[in-house]
Protein backbone atom coordinates (compact mmCIF):
# COMPACT_ATOMS: atom_id res chain seq x y z
CA UNK A 1 0.00 0.00 0.00
CA UNK A 2 3.00 2.20 0.84
CA UNK A 3 4.35 1.89 -2.50
CA UNK A 4 1.23 2.85 -4.43
CA UNK A 5 0.83 6.23 -2.34
CA UNK A 6 4.45 7.12 -2.65
CA UNK A 7 4.02 6.62 -6.70
CA UNK A 8 0.94 8.62 -6.49
CA UNK A 9 3.06 11.26 -4.76
CA UNK A 10 5.64 10.91 -7.23
CA UNK A 11 3.40 11.39 -10.35
CA UNK A 12 2.29 13.96 -9.09
CA UNK A 13 5.72 15.76 -8.94
CA UNK A 14 7.24 15.61 -5.75
CA UNK A 15 10.96 14.35 -5.39
CA UNK A 16 11.69 10.88 -4.20
CA UNK A 17 12.16 11.66 -1.13
CA UNK A 18 9.13 13.89 -1.07
CA UNK A 19 7.04 10.89 -2.24
CA UNK A 20 8.33 8.69 0.33
CA UNK A 21 7.74 11.13 3.40
CA UNK A 22 4.49 12.20 2.20
CA UNK A 23 3.46 8.83 1.77
CA UNK A 24 4.66 7.48 4.63
CA UNK A 25 2.57 10.33 6.56
CA UNK A 26 -0.53 9.52 4.77
CA UNK A 27 0.09 5.16 5.87
CA UNK A 28 1.75 5.76 9.18
CA UNK A 29 -0.61 8.97 10.11
CA UNK A 30 2.64 10.99 11.26
CA UNK A 31 0.68 14.21 11.93
CA UNK A 32 3.59 16.13 9.85
CA UNK A 33 2.11 19.34 7.95
CA UNK A 34 2.76 20.47 4.19
CA UNK A 35 5.81 22.56 5.59
CA UNK A 36 7.44 19.59 7.74
CA UNK A 37 7.56 17.90 4.75
CA UNK A 38 8.88 20.33 2.44
CA UNK A 39 12.05 19.91 4.46
CA UNK A 40 12.91 16.63 2.35
CA UNK A 41 12.90 18.55 -0.54
CA UNK A 42 16.57 19.16 -0.46
CA UNK A 43 17.22 15.03 0.06
CA UNK A 44 16.37 14.65 -4.27
CA UNK A 45 18.72 13.73 -6.34
CA UNK A 46 21.24 12.39 -3.74
CA UNK A 47 20.98 15.93 -1.96
CA UNK A 48 21.50 17.03 -5.34
CA UNK A 49 24.73 15.69 -6.18
CA UNK A 50 24.43 12.11 -6.50
CA UNK A 51 25.34 11.30 -2.65
CA UNK A 52 22.16 9.05 -0.42
CA UNK A 53 19.47 8.17 -2.30
CA UNK A 54 16.65 10.69 -1.43
CA UNK A 55 13.65 8.33 -1.44
CA UNK A 56 16.14 6.69 1.11
CA UNK A 57 16.75 9.78 3.09
CA UNK A 58 13.15 10.02 2.97
CA UNK A 59 12.16 6.88 4.47
CA UNK A 60 14.83 7.61 7.50
CA UNK A 61 12.70 10.57 8.03
CA UNK A 62 9.67 8.44 8.21
CA UNK A 63 11.50 5.95 10.49
CA UNK A 64 12.30 8.88 12.56
CA UNK A 65 8.89 10.15 12.80
CA UNK A 66 6.97 7.24 13.18
CA UNK A 67 9.16 6.28 16.14
CA UNK A 68 11.12 9.02 18.02
CA UNK A 69 8.88 11.06 20.30
CA UNK A 70 11.66 12.99 21.69
CA UNK A 71 14.89 13.22 20.26
CA UNK A 72 17.38 10.15 18.68
CA UNK A 73 19.11 9.49 21.79
CA UNK A 74 16.15 9.20 24.05
CA UNK A 75 15.20 6.00 21.24
CA UNK A 76 17.52 3.53 22.09
CA UNK A 77 16.86 1.79 19.29
CA UNK A 78 17.46 4.70 16.58
CA UNK A 79 20.65 3.20 15.72
CA UNK A 80 19.74 -0.97 14.99
CA UNK A 81 16.10 0.58 13.18
CA UNK A 82 18.10 2.85 11.07
CA UNK A 83 20.96 0.30 10.20
CA UNK A 84 18.40 -2.51 9.40
CA UNK A 85 16.66 0.37 6.82
CA UNK A 86 19.92 1.30 5.23
CA UNK A 87 21.23 -2.16 4.89
CA UNK A 88 17.71 -3.47 3.67
CA UNK A 89 17.54 -0.57 0.59
CA UNK A 90 21.48 -1.53 -0.20
CA UNK A 91 20.61 -4.87 -0.77
CA UNK A 92 17.66 -4.40 -2.87
CA UNK A 93 18.66 -1.44 -4.97
CA UNK A 94 22.84 -2.26 -4.74
CA UNK A 95 23.58 0.55 -3.35
CA UNK A 96 23.04 3.87 -1.43
CA UNK A 97 24.46 6.08 -3.43
CA UNK A 98 21.80 7.65 -5.94
CA UNK A 99 25.08 7.85 -8.67
CA UNK A 100 25.21 4.35 -8.80
CA UNK A 101 21.59 3.68 -8.35
CA UNK A 102 20.12 5.57 -11.13
CA UNK A 103 22.30 4.37 -14.12
CA UNK A 104 20.58 0.90 -13.40
CA UNK A 105 16.64 2.33 -11.94
CA UNK A 106 16.02 5.21 -13.84
CA UNK A 107 14.66 5.91 -17.34
CA UNK A 108 13.43 8.69 -19.48
CA UNK A 109 9.85 7.75 -19.29
CA UNK A 110 8.90 6.89 -15.27
CA UNK A 111 12.39 9.10 -13.98
CA UNK A 112 13.11 7.48 -10.24
CA UNK A 113 9.59 5.82 -10.01
CA UNK A 114 11.22 2.60 -9.91
CA UNK A 115 13.60 3.67 -6.93
CA UNK A 116 10.51 5.43 -5.25
CA UNK A 117 8.39 2.22 -5.24
CA UNK A 118 11.57 0.08 -4.07
CA UNK A 119 12.47 2.21 -1.39
CA UNK A 120 8.53 2.31 -0.08
CA UNK A 121 8.78 -1.71 -0.34
CA UNK A 122 11.62 -1.58 1.54
CA UNK A 123 10.44 0.90 4.40
CA UNK A 124 6.96 -0.89 4.41
CA UNK A 125 8.62 -4.19 4.71
CA UNK A 126 11.23 -3.08 7.81
CA UNK A 127 8.41 -1.24 9.35
CA UNK A 128 5.58 -4.32 9.74
CA UNK A 129 8.99 -7.01 11.01
CA UNK A 130 9.78 -4.23 13.43
CA UNK A 131 7.15 -3.30 14.75
CA UNK A 132 6.16 -7.25 15.15
CA UNK A 133 10.12 -8.39 16.72
CA UNK A 134 8.82 -5.13 19.05
CA UNK A 135 5.60 -5.98 19.85
CA UNK A 136 4.99 -1.81 18.47
CA UNK A 137 1.80 -1.06 18.61
CA UNK A 138 -0.15 0.65 15.65
CA UNK A 139 0.55 4.16 15.85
Amino acid sequence: MLKEVAIKYYRMGYNCAESIIRAGNEIYDLGLHDKDMNMTAAFGGGFQIGDVCGALSGAACVISSRYVETKAHDYADMRPLTQKLVIAFQKRMGSRLCAQIKPVFHNKEIKCENTVATAAEVLEHVIMEWDAEHNTVEQ
